[in-house]
């Protein structure tokens, strides 16, 4: 079934229930990624009400495709799409950069599912049954969330990237970085001063759930330090003997 795009006017508020949504994220397009018709409907049916624009995907390919062609300011996500995990489809987002907010909605309650769900790249994770209300307060919450973190320049000490251009530099000079020397540096600086280790760099950049033992950290830190800390320069990524890496920005 084709991807379903919901263009109903939003009711005007009657005093009661769910209160106007803010201006800030009035017709703010939603992606429904769910198999259930009637689940569909009812959430389309309550999002369209607080005038979200919702699109709805039934399958993973379909929710796929959506959130690389139609940009959304959300997606929400039921966990198992024809019996199949979604969780998937949310790692190969992430992989590709697309960093759209995801809600995952699902029935595996466990804490060990929920810790899985958000490994996997969801920004929230509720459980079925599920309160119309708690949906729409969760993705109200995760929107306000992206919109104050919406940066798109990051800034530590002397080492300046833009994530739009895909650029970098450290005070004037050109980083000339490979795509994956970007995201290790990005890495990086959302995390001055705290100690990373090789684990974290392989799961969160590489996306590795078994840990091979390689030295793939190891060489591409060398590669990135080496355009970032030149001779003369005050060395910014620094090796911490027995745990990792870590950027130091400081005095």
């Amino acid at each position: 079934m084709p991807i379903m795009d919901h263009l109903t006017k939003p009711q005007q508020d009657s005093g009661h229930g769910e209160a106007p949504l803010a201006s800030a994220f009035q017709n703010a397009p939603v992606l429904l990624v769910e198999d259930d018709p009637d689940m569909a409907a009812e959430v389309t049916k309550e999002l369209t009400n607080l005038g979200y624009h919702v699109r709805v995907a039934e399958t993973e390919a379909e929710g796929l495709a959506a959130a690389r062609s139609h940009p959304a300011t959300l997606m929400i996500v039921d966990r198992m799409l024809k019996g199949i995990d979604s969780l998937s489809m949310i790692e190969t987002l992430r992989r590709e950069g697309i960093r759209i907010p995801v809600l995952v909605v699902s029935a595996l309650a466990s804490v060990d599912e929920r810790i899985r769900g958000l490994k996997a790249g969801g920004d929230d994770y509720l459980i079925k049954p599920f309160a119309m209300g708690e949906l729409a307060a969760r993705i109200e919450a995760l929107l306000r969330r992206s919109n104050d973190s919406r940066t798109t320049v990051l800034q530590a000490g002397p080492l300046t990237i833009d994530l739009i251009e895909r650029s970098a530099m450290r005070g004037k000079r050109i980083l000339d970085l490979l795509p994956t020397e970007f995201k290790l540096l990005e890495y990086l600086m959302r995390r001055p001063g705290q100690v990373i280790t090789r684990t974290m760099f392989l799961e969160d950049v590489w996306h590795y759930r078994n840990m091979p033992q390689t030295n793939l950290v190891d060489v591409h830190i060398g590669k990135l330090r080496h355009k970032v800390d030149m001779a003369g320069d005050t060395p910014l990524i620094r090796s911490v003997r027995g745990s990792g890496f870590m950027l130091h920005v400081g005095d």
